[in-house]
């Protein structure tokens, strides 16, 4: 039995742009899907195709396929419950300083 039927999952797939840049004010990729999908919590966006390097100093837009998963009901809670965990780990962090006062 398929487990993204019995989760509920859809797949499909889309074209998609990526933007790569890598230079001295930036270093960033973005991908942008070109279909109405919504991306929620829980889902997956796979781009296909070979590795990309980008070479410092350039910019580079892209045209590539890419798989989305979107999730099913469990997949949604689950995340959502997970969340909230990985989230309360950002809490630990002080921004006190050292020095006596």
């Amino acid at each position: 039995m398929n487990a993204d039927w019995l989760l509920g999952r859809r797949r499909f797939e889309a074209p998609c742009a990526i933007e790569i840049e890598h230079s001295f004010d930036s270093l960033h990729a973005h991908v942008t899907l070109d279909s109405d999908a919504i991306i929620g919590p829980g889902a997956e966006v796979i781009v296909h195709g070979e590795a990309i390097e980008a070479p410092f100093g350039s910019r580079l837009v892209l045209r590539r396929r890419a798989t989305i998963v979107q999730p099913g009901w469990f997949d949604r809670i689950a995340t959502r419950i997970k969340s909230q965990f990985e989230l309360t780990e950002l809490f630990d962090v002080s921004f006190s300083s050292w020095r006596a006062l």
